[in-house]
């Protein structure tokens, strides 16, 4: 028997227990689905391949997919909002390294330095999770999901409006008329 720690997404701790190994990611999905978290996200944030980005199931960290109103792709994870933000290959004479996909966020002051990383100038990044290279892994992808294609930005679904609420009618007592010439003394 195998067990797991999660974090709700109120901050408790609770252990579930896991028959075997291949349940394992099962476990992790059903218990992400509710934004539990096991776990701490690494240094340089997770690294998966390439080619899971576009169906990856990110309820194995505890996150999930949103769209903001300016229709970015972003990711949320325990209540921080990671934006999508594609690499470009680098090839140089220092480094090389193929095109990447990476979720990030702005770095705040709470944030402990290990985690964060250096941009141009004095801005840093927290990295959640960075997709490069490497070979497809289908325990990664969303269950029954289809990659989603990569070329350009997507259209954003129109966003309902919403409706302003109508108060019920009040039931009133019809008015009965009283003679004049009687008083009500």
């Amino acid at each position: 028997m195998l067990h797991i720690e999660f974090v709700t997404d109120l901050g408790a701790h609770v252990t579930v227990d896991v028959e075997s190994a291949d349940k394992l990611l099962d476990v992790q999905r059903q218990y992400g689905r509710l934004g539990w978290t096991s776990g701490t996200v690494p240094g340089g944030g997770y690294q998966f391949p390439l080619d899971n980005e576009g169906d990856f199931d990110w309820t194995l960290i505890g996150a999930r997919k949103w769209t903001n109103p300016e229709g970015e792709d972003m990711v949320i994870h325990r209540g921080l909002a990671y934006r999508r933000r594609e690499l470009e290959a680098v090839d140089s004479r220092k480094m090389k390294l193929p095109a990447a996909v990476k979720y990030s966020r702005g770095a705040r002051g709470t944030d402990p330095e290990h985690i964060r990383e250096k941009a141009d100038g004095e801005f840093e990044y927290v990295t959640l999770a960075i997709f490069r290279g490497g070979k497809r892994q289908d325990r990664y992808a969303t269950p029954g999901g289809r990659p989603a294609p990569q070329s350009g930005p997507r259209p954003s679904a129109p966003r309902p409006q919403p409706v302003a609420a109508q108060p019920a009618p009040i039931a009133r007592p019809v008015p009965v008329a009283v003679p004049e010439d009687e008083t009500p003394f």
